[in-house]
């Protein structure tokens, strides 16, 4: 027998449930947020929704860096712009966004999809390290942005060891990452500090 669709408190439920998942909003947030949209339906709560499902309908996963756009290759990869030689590899999206969004890095990216944790049971297979591998035409400095945590550090080691002996310069982010600080928490003068800071790894 289906089960019939909720209404009324049940929808307001479910969608305050679903804005707790958000990082950032707790249970009580989440509330205060949706209020605040159902208040403001037609100036706030329309163009998210409407802008939302443009972004599901055409949000899709660059082929070349692992980017998320809603063009392919993604913006950053076919930007004229952007200096081939040299190639920023990061664990998530986030951290490209976060690193565009200060406009320090004048190359490219390339996100992992995550780090090494064998407590969460990711491994270097889990990791988008062969295709970073076949991208390395051209490039003369790789620079290895994770996050100052252990799992950071060691993913940034075991990436570093897979290029070791190639024709490339690898470099990491150094002073100015805090340990245990992620990189799109960061404020950009922090941001750009690492970079210039970088050293040879």
């Amino acid at each position: 027998m289906a089960t019939p669709h909720a209404t009324g408190a049940d929808e307001l439920e479910i969608a305050q449930a679903m804005l707790a998942r958000l990082p950032g909003l707790g249970p009580r947030s989440a509330r205060r947020a949706l209020l605040h949209l159902l208040k403001h339906r037609e100036r706030l709560l329309t163009p998210l929704v409407d802008a939302l499902a443009r972004v599901a309908a055409a949000l899709g996963e660059c082929p070349e860096c692992g980017n998320l756009d809603v063009v392919s290759p993604c913006r950053i990869c076919t930007d004229p712009r952007r200096d081939p030689t040299l190639l920023c590899v990061v664990a998530d999206v986030a951290d490209v966004w976060a690193l565009d969004r200060a406009r320090l890095f004048p190359g490219r990216f390339h996100v992992l999809g995550g780090l090494l944790s064998a407590l969460d049971g990711v491994g270097p297979e889990d990791l988008s390290i062969p295709r970073l591998l076949t991208r390395l035409d051209g490039v003369t400095e790789v620079v290895l942005a994770m996050n100052a945590t252990l799992e950071g550090q060691t993913t940034a080691h075991h990436v570093a060891a897979r290029l070791a002996g190639l024709p490339v310069k690898v470099s990491q982010l150094a002073h100015g990452v805090p340990v245990g600080g992620e990189l799109d928490h960061l404020d950009e003068g922090t941001l750009a500090q690492a970079l210039r800071l970088r050293r040879p790894l």
